[in-house]
């Protein structure tokens, strides 16, 4: 433990003296897995749907707003949507203003939120995201969550359906047929009702739990996570009648709860050994603190001045002086 908490240190002060650059690179990682993954799953419009463009916007967000990456990844579905079907273009514009007028109006500062938890999914670990919401972020953030779950499932209901959405309209009412498909994405999908449900459920108790004044109460957050979230996705996929979900959630489940202890060691990592209760006073309240120190192991940096030794190891007179700032003439 002593080894990881050392090495913990030195990736907080390496990150420290190197976040001018850490930052745009974990941004350019982020924006091209999301418009590589946009294009592997919907890319109808080829033109676009290529990787050296997906390295410019990806270059472009790395620099730019965590909201712009929001705006090109929209740009981009959008474009999709067209050249698949303008039906389909129409509904998902509507739906993408409604997610930015929900995104900045409650959850302006969750945009990684908004990006990371479709991608999520598409890796089929989005068990992840209510877990470390719930112990990172405020309960607020659980609008970002929606956003990127709707959005997901309407994305795959499209691609399902994609046969169906792309072919040319034979009948008048061919336009609204499509319509019709396209928001029962929305409407009519049960699963995507039952996985909010309990995503959202799942934050708001590691939340809760997280936040009580009792001994190992991330760990006690996790691991309920973790069993309301598997049991209730199971038992829900069991009722609506849904075959063949149950190892996906279970290896979901476990490398949701590998990430949310990888969390905890880096942002909440105490020694409840060393706990302490204060009690003091002031002329209107009696103070009852429980203070839990955080475990921490400073690095060593060791530098060795090599004084004898081999003539290429050895330091020179001048270099000594100065080394241990004295008068030359001292070591005459």
């Amino acid at each position: 433990m002593t080894t990881l908490l050392e090495l913990k240190e030195k990736m907080v002060r390496f990150y420290s003296r190197n976040e001018v650059f850490i930052i745009p690179i974990i941004r350019f990682f982020v924006a091209f897995t999301l418009f590589m993954m946009i294009n592997n799953s919907i890319g109808y419009m080829k033109t676009i749907s290529r990787t050296p463009v997906a390295l410019i916007l990806a270059l472009l967000c790395s620099v730019l707003p965590t909201g712009c990456m929001i705006f090109f990844a929209s740009a981009v579905i959008l474009a999709d949507m067209y050249a698949l079907s303008l039906e389909v273009c129409a509904v998902t514009l509507v739906l993408l203003i409604l997610v930015y007028f929900v995104y900045f109006r409650f959850a302006p500062k969750n945009g990684y939120d908004v990006i990371l938890t479709p991608l999520c999914f598409q890796l089929h670990i989005p068990y992840v995201m209510p877990l470390g919401m719930g112990l990172i972020r405020e309960l607020y953030s659980a609008f970002a969550l929606v956003c990127g779950t709707v959005v997901y499932f309407f994305l795959d209901g499209v691609r399902k359906n994609a046969t169906v959405l792309s072919g040319a309209v034979e009948e008048e009412d061919g336009a609204v047929s499509k319509i019709v498909v396209v928001l029962n994405q929305l409407i009519g999908n049960k699963e995507m009702y039952l996985v909010l449900g309990v995503l959202l459920a799942t934050l708001v108790i590691v939340y809760l739990i997280r936040r009580m004044s009792i001994e190992y109460a991330w760990t006690v957050a996790i691991v309920s996570g973790i069993v309301f979230e598997s049991v209730g996705l199971m038992a829900g996929y069991l009722l609506l009648g849904i075959n063949g979900k149950t190892p996906e959630v279970l290896l979901g489940g476990v490398a949701a709860c590998l990430i949310a202890f990888f969390l905890q060691f880096l942002f909440f990592n105490l020694d409840y050994s060393r706990t302490e209760r204060l009690q003091f006073e002031d002329d209107e309240y009696y103070y009852y603190v429980k203070a839990v120190p955080k475990a921490f192991v400073p690095g060593t940096d060791k530098k060795v001045k090599r004084f004898s030794g081999r003539d290429e190891e050895r330091l020179s007179k001048k270099q000594l002086v100065e080394e241990m700032d004295i008068e030359e003439d001292w070591l005459d």
